[in-house]
């Protein structure tokens, strides 16, 4: 944070105080953007009041009105009142400025605001009593304002203030902290740090006041043991915007797949849990994994499982719900995906069917591929951000996408070999009451070639034939499965199968 006030510091000096040659050529704000509570306001507010120069405050909320045009002539006069204060500068901070000027303007009163807010901005430079005003702006989310908010001369410097890191959030608690009485260890510290994922400084600062809350009921100081019952009741602010996925799915709820699980914690957990060792041998972790086979191999449960294990937010999508008839929107949303995947790190941003990128019959594939590869390649850098991918063909895949330093991890999922298909039934029937004439040994014979999620299908249509004869029955008999086996039969084709054989030989490392 003290290189970004330094940054901004210089920004607004050289615009209040350089000389008026120079200044046509200099921005005349600065558009702060990031999560609600990492601090845009604080920010805003600490450097008015080090700057020690009048501060005329914006509150969007309070601009609107019944009346036809008092809007405008009330935002109209905060810049007057800002221009007489002229020769002495002055800083106006506008809060929300999405409410003002947003992407999509809506109604007519909404609208003339905006317009009246862009003519005053352009004015700025050619005003005598411009010349003394600087702007600060915030807004949760770039994508929500004007893009004529950003053009060259006006609120064309963006600066992001995203959510803290794990040693920041430990410098931002141990701050915090000193402020009570505690007997938290700076080991138990560090530990609340990494565990804080999306927090930002509002939410940090909100976990002590519950932990000193929940202290002071005691009647003691506080303690490890507050803060861990105060996470139980803090949602952070970085995850209230972003639909984040909680999966409850662990390692051991997916049968077999050994060779496969490890090979993903070496790509995954790796990065996160020994970081210092890929500088070491001058290497990169790997960016993205993806994972290819027949349907229903349990591709999807892996990646949530991957997610579980390693306490990564799981971002998901369906390729083909990345696209939009409205021309520029799919790029956008692969834009915001990659932002909320930033904004709540470490995550897993998990592409499920993500041959549809680039497939035919989409509009304007290319663009969407252009900014998923934009994306890939780290214009905005994607620290502890990992792409897990799945698909059932991945001839299908634009080859740009498999590229070294993009998804350049190809793991081949295939069907359950004899020891998978045991270790899935036997997960599945401890929690059936099966009788003593059924065999797993048998099942597992039966059902070569059938995907985890089929015999997934046998175990459940067995105990739906059991039902069907008797709603009383509480035992599934080797008949009711002997039924499911005649209902339930494998569905991948040959065909299917031998895509998959040639393109192992071309890219795959194989799972097992």
């Amino acid at each position: 944070m003290d290189k970004l006030i330094e940054e901004v510091t210089g920004q607004m000096n050289a615009a209040l105080y350089g000389s008026s040659e120079k200044k046509l050529r200099i921005s005349r704000g600065i558009l702060f953007h990031g999560p609600a509570g990492c601090g845009k306001s604080l920010l805003c507010n600490f450097l008015a009041s080090r700057s020690k120069i009048k501060v005329i405050t914006v509150n969007p909320h309070r601009i609107f009105s019944k009346y036809l045009g008092e809007a405008e002539v009330t935002l109209s006069r905060h810049f007057q009142e800002a221009f007489g204060n002229f020769p002495n500068p002055t800083m106006i901070v506008i809060d929300d400025i999405h409410i003002l000027c947003p992407r999509n303007e809506g109604t007519d009163a909404i609208r003339r605001v905006s317009a009246t807010l862009l003519k005053i901005l352009d004015e700025l430079p050619f005003r005598k009593d411009g010349g003394k005003i600087f702007v600060l702006a915030a807004t949760t989310d770039l994508e929500k304002t004007n893009p004529a908010l950003r053009r060259s001369g006006r609120l064309d410097c963006t600066m992001e203030i995203s959510v803290p890191t794990p040693d920041q959030r430990q410098d931002i608690l141990h701050k915090l902290l000193a402020t009570v009485p505690n007997s938290i260890s700076k080991e138990e510290v560090r530990k609340f740090a990494e565990v804080t994922h999306a927090f930002v400084g509002a939410d940090l600062s909100s976990l002590v006041g519950k932990a000193v809350g929940n202290a002071a009921m005691r009647g003691t100081e506080v303690t490890a043991g507050d803060i861990n019952w105060a996470l139980g009741t803090i949602s952070p602010s970085a995850m209230k915007e972003v639909l984040v996925e909680v999966p409850n799915v662990r390692w051991e709820d997916i049968g077999g797949q050994h060779e496969l699980k490890l090979k993903l914690k070496q790509a995954i957990e790796w990065p996160l849990t020994n970081p210092e060792v890929f500088p070491r041998f001058g290497i990169d972790p790997p960016r993205g994994v993806l994972m290819y086979g027949p349907p229903g191999c349990s591709k999807t449960m892996i990646a949530k499982a991957l997610a579980t294990e390693s306490r990564l937010n799981f971002l998901t999508i369906k390729g083909p719900d990345i696209f939009s008839m409205w021309v520029g929107e799919s790029e956008r949303a692969v834009r915001e995906l990659f932002r909320k995947a930033r904004s709540v790190a470490p995550s897993i941003i998990f592409f499920d069917e993500i041959d549809a990128i680039g497939a035919e019959g989409v509009l304007n594939p290319e663009r969407v591929l252009a900014q998923l590869l934009t994306e890939l390649d780290g214009v905005t850098t994607l620290d502890n951000v990992t792409i897990v991918a799945a698909t059932n063909r991945p001839d299908l895949i634009d080859r740009a996408l498999l590229r070294p330093g993009r998804i350049d991890r190809i793991i081949f999922v295939g069907l359950p070999d004899r020891e998978t298909r045991r270790e899935i039934f036997t997960i599945k029937l401890k929690k059936m009451p099966i009788g003593d004439d059924c065999s797993v040994e048998v099942l597992v014979d039966l059902t070569e070639k059938y995907s985890g999620a089929e015999i997934q299908a046998v175990c459940r249509e067995a105990g739906i034939s059991a039902l069907e004869e008797s709603l009383d029955a509480d035992v599934i008999h080797w008949k009711h499965f002997q039924h499911a086996l005649s209902a339930v039969r494998p569905r991948t084709s040959p065909d299917l199968l031998k895509i998959y054989e040639d393109y192992e030989r071309v890219f795959s490392v194989p799972a097992n």
